[in-house]
């Protein structure tokens, strides 16, 4: 079985986990060549540790019943992704409104800014640039289709 069917199966058995609890959803599957398999998700309202746990659990059992890994060569690591890592869903645009957040566009540009809003097709995000009086703050609608990475920034 190639990685990207394994991958799909595993996608499948994680939102067949989660259907009863809608909250949560499926970010990424990954499969290192050592048949690592890391599986990320997050919630509208965050994820704990105990709620990974039991994931991770049940997704363990569901792989080894089947014998995708025949000699039960494979591991298997269920987290939220982590701060700093790149948004990859609409939906979590969404629970991170009000945050600060980097966004990379296509054409190279990079905006820090609060993120606003965030819609089925595009972000709104409030960006200050200079400094001092001469500081100006506007509000830009970035297309999802012009990001090219985005991430949450952790102020201190």
């Amino acid at each position: 079985m190639e990685k990207n069917e394994q991958i799909v199966r595993i996608e499948n058995m994680v939102n067949a986990l989660l259907a009863d609890k809608p909250s949560f959803f499926l970010v990424q599957v990954k499969i290192k060549p050592t048949n690592n398999i890391k599986v990320f998700l997050d919630g509208d309202n965050g994820i704990t540790i105990e709620d990974c746990i039991k994931v991770n659990r049940k997704l363990y059992a569901e792989i080894e019943d089947p014998a995708m890994y025949p000699d039960g060569d494979f591991s298997l690591e269920v987290s939220s992704p982590g701060v700093g890592e790149p948004l990859l869903l609409q939906r979590q645009y969404v629970k991170n409104v009000s945050r600060l957040l980097e966004v990379k566009q296509l054409d190279g540009q990079i905006l820090t800014g609060t993120l606003l809003a965030a819609g089925d097709d595009s972000i709104t995000m409030e960006v200050t640039s200079g400094k001092g009086k001469k500081a100006e703050t506007n509000q830009l609608e970035i297309p999802f289709s012009q990001i090219k990475e985005a991430s949450v920034q952790i102020k201190f």
